[in-house]
């Protein structure tokens, strides 16, 4: 059997013990803007002056602390919002930005399309080829996926960020599904822009952050100057109070998930033949089956308690583990892995959970000894 899984090079992440500082740290970022009653209390609407609820301010003024960034901006759309408000506050039609040449999230493609921008892709694997790139005086800013675009990818994002700081490009990172999961996002590498989903991080749906320099984030704010548009307080406030524990909730998600892929490759689940950690969006476990049964995998594990496809990847809704197909991005890339490999993400779930789950599932597909034909779920997350 021909097929493999490449080698992966997970990003670092958060342990424990450093996730209770960050959490505790998140806390005292709370108390230096919020008296305390105020987060009893949620204002809404255009305030005259600020151009945004009063308490939404407060909240990005914790964000900005928090990262230790000139100002940070609310706004709706969660991720894609983000990414989006930060691009169109910074990159004008057609500019030159400069990407890394691997498939890109389908939402990002769709942002960069509308904008009119012109992407110019280099391999950022390519140290030689990127620094070729940024002395070439042709772009202003570069664009910076924080996870992994390919499974293949092995780059520090730190370290394009420092080269193109030192050629004088100015960068946007996007920064889903990497923030408060690894020690440092996109602004605290040296970024202009973090953009992350806040509904990923278990607050309300559609809500997302811009953080970064003043500059862009004024802008962000200008743009946004419907009423419409605006994050409102007590959205704000529900997302803060989600915030308050997600560091160590990631943490813990994230010692899960190295559980579960060694003893999975100790063997401790028949039906899996390679095993690797990855950030595929998410930070997950990928299996490569021992036959091409993955596309029916999902629906067999949620007989037994497994989400058969993501929400908001770590979503408020997010509570059993997920069992699911590959993204489509990293499908892009790598297509022949579609029948043979299956994503897992602890989410709540302990590693004894996930490992009877994905047992059951595959005995009950080696019973059948069939491969059933189940329907290709959405991209999710």
């Amino acid at each position: 059997m021909s097929v493999r899984l490449p080698r992966t090079f997970p990003l670092p992440t958060v342990s424990v013990e450093d996730a209770v500082v960050n959490q505790f740290r998140l806390v005292e970022c709370v108390a230096r803007h919020f008296e305390g009653r105020q987060l009893f209390e949620a204002d809404a609407g255009v305030l005259p002056g600020l151009g945004r609820p009063r308490t939404t301010a407060r909240v990005e003024a914790v964000l900005a602390d928090y990262f230790g960034a000139p100002a940070a901006a609310l706004v709706q759309g969660a991720g894609t919002g983000a990414v989006r408000a930060a691009l169109g506050a910074a990159v004008g039609a057609d500019d030159r930005l400069l990407v890394h040449r691997a498939p890109v999230y389908r939402t990002t493609g769709v942002t960069l399309r509308g904008m009119g921008a012109r992407a110019v892709e280099v391999d950022f694997e390519d140290c030689a080829a990127l620094d070729r790139a940024l002395s070439s005086g042709r772009f202003r800013w570069a664009f910076v996926q924080h996870t992994r675009q390919r499974l293949a990818d092995s780059h520090a994002p730190g370290a394009v960020l420092a080269a193109c700081r030192a050629a004088g490009v100015r960068t946007i990172v996007d920064d889903n599904y990497a923030v408060f999961r690894v020690p440092a996002c996109g602004v605290e590498l040296g970024a202009d822009a973090s953009c992350f989903s806040l509904f990923k991080l278990h607050g309300p749906e559609g809500v997302g952050a811009v953080v970064g320099a003043r500059d862009v984030v004024e802008r962000v704010h200008d743009d946004n100057y419907s009423g419409g548009g605006q994050v409102q307080g007590h959205q704000a406030l529900d997302a803060l109070r989600a915030l308050s524990h997600v560091p160590v909730m990631w943490a813990v998600q994230s010692r899960t998930a190295t559980e579960v892929a060694e003893r999975l490759a100790a063997g401790e689940v028949p039906g899996v033949a390679e095993v690797r950690i990855a950030n595929v969006q998410d930070r997950c476990v990928l299996l490569r089956l021992d036959r091409p049964v993955a596309q029916a995998v999902p629906g067999v594990a949620a007989r037994y308690g497994a989400a058969p496809y993501p929400v908001g990847a770590n979503s408020r809704y997010e509570i059993a583990p997920l069992v699911y197909r590959m993204s489509s991005s990293a499908l892009e890339d790598a297509p022949e892995l579609a029948d043979w490999t299956v994503r897992v993400n602890p989410m709540r779930a302990g590693a004894d959970l996930v490992i009877d789950i994905l047992r059951r599932a595959l005995r009950d597909l080696d019973a059948d000894g069939a491969v059933p034909g189940v329907p290709v779920l959405g991209e999710g997350g």
